[in-house]
């Protein structure tokens, strides 16, 4: 059975899960805070291919420290992700630290955001949004 690692958003531990137990609630082992749902994950070359082959629509971000713009909207994606929890998952890219992720998508220019449902890109946009102009763009995506 393989498995894959992924941090909790709430404590910063690492927790090893199945990778079958992905389309469940998976808590975390020590502080018992939801893994994939509620706030964003940590995207790694590790876990980014059974995160995005999920059922549940996929939202990333990719981004990197030193973007003002995408620090300026980190607050706007984890809003979201709170809003949505367990019927989208929310997934934050490091470029810097996940180089071949982002050589992998292509990405130019920082933030982008890409919606994915079934493995398949549904949308993408480049840019920060305000929280209202992102929601809008996240729900008509999603219903593509």
């Amino acid at each position: 059975m393989s498995t894959i690692n992924t941090r909790c958003p709430s404590c910063n531990g690492l927790n090893r899960l199945p990778a079958a137990r992905v389309t469940e609630s998976p808590k975390c082992g020590r502080c018992k805070a939801l893994l994939l749902d509620g706030s964003p994950i940590e995207g790694t070359e590790e876990n980014f291919s059974v995160l995005l082959n999920s059922t549940q629509p996929i939202v990333i971000d990719f981004w990197a420290t030193w973007c003002n713009p995408c620090v300026g909207f980190a607050p706007v994606f984890q809003q979201a992700a709170e809003e949505r929890t367990g019927a989208v998952r929310f997934v934050k890219i490091d470029t810097e630290q996940q180089q071949q992720l982002a050589a992998q998508f292509q990405i130019r220019s920082i933030p982008t955001i890409m919606v994915f449902k079934n493995g398949q890109r549904m949308d993408m946009i480049n840019g920060a949004l305000p929280k209202g102009q992102f929601d809008q763009w996240l729900n008509q995506a999603i219903n593509k």
